[in-house]
């Protein structure tokens, strides 16, 4: 297991191991209702159609995991402001609207569950980057005192507070790790079917790799979260609340204080709690941020298309990471949202929203899921 990096603590470290990344995951989500892809109605002028591969392999599927056909589609976002539920920022990294082709994969139903990890560290003994203490080479500014296993645990402040300093909502909780989410004191017993959280890059990858399979890349998580739909701002559609109905586990009420949970959940629901979308996939907005391979800049749209006018071939990602908010930070995307999210706040539950994690740092609100090439 990769040693915790030391990019994004270089302040006392219990308090910080990874906040401002925390803030800038908290994400918006939805969900899909298990009916035939549709054309959808395109976002904007970008937005060209859908044209999915071919069908899945003879062979049988392998458990817990849909085919995904791959194919050429439009990747990113228009900005989303003015539009209900479209929240306050621009998504200028979702831009511009560019050509993909991806080809076909499996991938998982659904987030990697409790239960699904605890059997993987059962038959490895792997310990988890927020069950590691920080070394002392690694930040050697740090008290010794400071250097304690943990993880980043939202906490909601008693009462309303300004949006503009995500400290008032997120704290270094010592002890918190994927069998205490938020602390020593809280449990996973009961919740074996809710997404495993408190994971890093490192950790996803690992228990990726135990089960044979990978992390999806940002093109190929975009493509199976459209189920087939063109441009559509959710994976079930255009429509937030499709008569009413509450599509994804996100946040509702005065933000970060007051969830009332009128999903049903305050934090992360069991997995497939809601409607899959068309091509079976549960929870690709809300619910837990899910783990990409693909390294984070802002600009990486614009660099792929004034390197070819041609659709793109299954991107990889960049070389290297690029934060301009925190530029000394390695950072992988992320995508989804969260049970946080809000148009408060961050409305990243729109499909082609991106979202970005310090590779080291885990949270309450970060799963992951997998996919697997065909043979």
């Amino acid at each position: 297991m990769a040693a915790r990096s030391s990019v994004e603590r270089d302040v006392p470290w219990p308090l910080v191991l990874g906040l401002a990344t925390a803030a800038v995951l908290v994400a918006v989500v939805l969900r899909a209702t298990r009916e035939a892809p549709r054309a959808g109605r395109a976002q904007g002028r970008g937005f060209e159609a859908t044209r999915p591969g071919p069908a899945a392999p003879a062979a049988e599927p392998p458990r817990g995991m849909v085919w995904i056909p791959g194919g050429e589609f439009s990747m990113g976002c228009d900005d989303p402001r003015g539009r209900p539920f479209g929240g306050n920022d621009p998504m200028p990294d979702g831009r511009p609207v560019h050509r993909v082709h991806v080809d076909g994969f499996w991938m998982d139903t659904t987030e990697v569950t409790n239960d699904q990890f605890a059997t993987f560290v059962a038959a490895t003994g792997y310990v988890t980057v927020a069950e590691t203490p920080p070394r002392a080479e690694d930040f050697p500014e740090a008290p010794a005192e400071n250097l304690i296993a943990g993880s980043i645990v939202f906490t909601p402040p008693e009462g309303p507070v300004s949006l503009d300093n995500h400290y008032q909502w997120w704290t270094y909780v010592p002890g918190a790790c994927w069998r205490r989410p938020t602390g020593p004191d809280s449990s996973i017993e009961g919740h074996g079917g809710d997404p495993v959280v408190q994971i890093a890059h490192d950790d996803a990858v690992a228990f990726a790799t135990w089960a044979g399979k990978r992390l999806p890349t940002e093109a190929e998580w975009e493509f199976a979260a459209r189920g087939g739909m063109t441009g559509s701002m959710y994976p079930w559609g255009d429509e937030f609340q499709p008569e009413g109905r509450e599509m994804a586990n996100i946040w509702q009420g005065p933000f970060p204080a007051n969830n009332t949970a009128a999903d049903g959940f305050v934090f992360a629901a069991p997995v497939a709690t809601f409607p899959a979308n068309p091509y079976g996939l549960h929870d690709m907005s809300g619910n837990v941020w899910e783990w990409c391979t693909d390294w984070y800049r802002p600009d990486t749209y614009a660099r792929d298309v004034r390197r070819s006018a041609q659709p793109l071939r299954n991107p990889q990602g960049p070389d290297t990471s690029h934060d301009p908010q925190e530029p000394g930070q390695a950072k992988r995307a992320l995508r989804g949202g969260s049970f946080l999210c809000t148009d408060q706040y961050c409305s990243r539950y729109i499909v082609g929203t991106r979202g970005k994690g310090e590779v080291s740092s885990g949270a309450n609100h970060i799963g992951f899921r997998c996919v697997r090439s065909p043979e």
